[in-house]
């Protein structure tokens, strides 16, 4: 029942606050690959969205890259590790190797922008 495709892409998008483009590119990557339907259309399960925010925790709490995901993924996948059961592994795993997440978002949140000017 749990990878039944049952979610379009608007509605994936909206229930995980990102653009659908950011869907197509996992998609592309091959990352998270849904089903389609018969008019050629992405439709995704509930499987898919506990793997879409794995994806989304990896890369926003834990600054990943694409490549750092997909070899997450394939750690799991080989683990057979159940959907509903991605992101409290992985937190498992962080906590283990002492990664701290707030340092993470902070360090990320700041990437790419100037420091502020000091006020007199």
């Amino acid at each position: 029942m749990n990878n039944k495709p049952i979610y379009p892409i608007s509605v994936l998008s909206n229930l995980l606050n990102v653009h659908q483009r950011s869907l197509r590119i996992y998609d592309e990557l091959g990352i998270l690959s849904p089903k389609r339907n018969n008019k050629n259309r992405r439709m995704y399960s509930q499987n898919d969205l506990e793997k879409a925010k794995l994806i989304l925790y990896l890369t926003r709490n834990l600054a990943l890259n694409m490549m750092g995901v997909r070899l997450i993924l394939a750690m799991i996948e080989n683990k057979e590790i159940e959907p509903k059961d991605y992101i409290s592994f992985v937190k498992t795993l962080v906590e283990k190797i002492n990664i701290n997440e707030e340092d993470n978002v902070i360090k990320t949140a700041r990437r790419g922008r100037k420091p502020k000017a000091q006020q007199n």
